[in-house]
């Protein structure tokens, strides 16, 4: 154990600092950090989504550019900062938080080699996700904390039901292709046969393909009700796992070596690196 502590090294001086202002929202001066960077957030979002406007790109288009670009190296700058300000940056960087805020600037940089890949760039809307440790909403962020583990725990059961559901659509796919099967009906190949049994099943109905003859009618209307049924089924796991899952309190503060968050409220240890809080 004494080795173990040995290894360990805190952050001092300003490397404190810069992490209590980036990750934390207790302090003055974190919290306007965090909600500049939500302000920013939405301006490049809106930036993008205009851009994709024909007419506002038409006049406009050098000034939205312009601006993504500046939004990309204040975004690149702020993540070089996080993963200065954290005791181990390989952590930080394979974390969700770290990945969104990688991915959130590769695509402008991308579109110098590839073309408009940088409307890719509106994943970075995923970092508004942070708006609940700027508002300090502890209690919605341990109700989230709830219905992942009941998505965790309801893993197993979901992937069985929509292995069953991609089986049926198969063989109902591969039944109407022998039903209605040539080109009149739609029903050219089994690929496209299941994407019918898929869109029938779900109940979306786009209507682009329909069965004309009576067994193949009869075929439809077997999974349209079969459809009603599939829904509920994960609906019915998830409220199971809801039930027995407890809320426990929890902290929004952030581990100052690997930037994780969502602890308990007495923790005193990160429950992902094991670092002290």
């Amino acid at each position: 154990m004494a080795s173990v502590r040995s290894q360990e090294f805190r952050l001092s001086g300003h490397r404190l600092r810069l992490h209590e202002i980036i990750f934390e929202a207790d302090t003055p001066a974190g919290k306007l950090f965090d909600v500049a960077l939500l302000v920013a957030i939405v301006a490049s979002v809106t930036v993008v989504m205009l851009e994709s406007v024909e007419a506002i790109n038409d006049r406009y288009g050098a000034a939205l550019r312009a601006l993504e670009w500046l939004f990309t190296l204040l975004f690149t700058a702020e993540y070089g900062v996080r993963l200065y300000a954290v005791q181990r940056p390989s952590k930080y960087a394979l974390s969700f938080f770290g990945a969104v805020d990688l991915l959130s600037v590769l695509p402008t940089y991308a579109s110098l080699v590839f073309g408009a890949t940088q409307s890719l760039a509106v994943i970075r809307a995923f970092r508004l996700l942070r708006i609940f440790r700027v508002l300090k909403l502890a209690h919605y962020v341990g109700e989230a904390e709830v219905l992942m583990a009941a998505l965790r725990a309801s893993r197993a059961k979901i992937t069985v039901f929509l292995g069953a559901v991609v089986t049926i659509t198969i063989c109902a796919g591969t039944l109407i292709y022998l039903i209605e099967g040539g080109q009149d009906s739609g029903f050219t190949s089994i690929p496209r046969s299941v994407y019918w049994a898929i869109v029938t099943v779900t109940t979306v109905g786009y209507g682009d393909i329909a069965p004309q003859t009576a067994f193949g009618q009869v075929l439809a209307a077997v999974l349209m009700i079969l459809g009603y049924g599939i829904i509920a089924v994960p609906t019915g796991i998830m409220s199971a796992e809801l039930a027995i899952q407890r809320h426990e309190p929890v902290s929004t503060q952030a581990c100052p070596s690997c930037s994780g968050e969502w602890h308990d409220a007495d923790a005193e240890f990160c429950k992902y690196c094991g670092s002290s809080l």
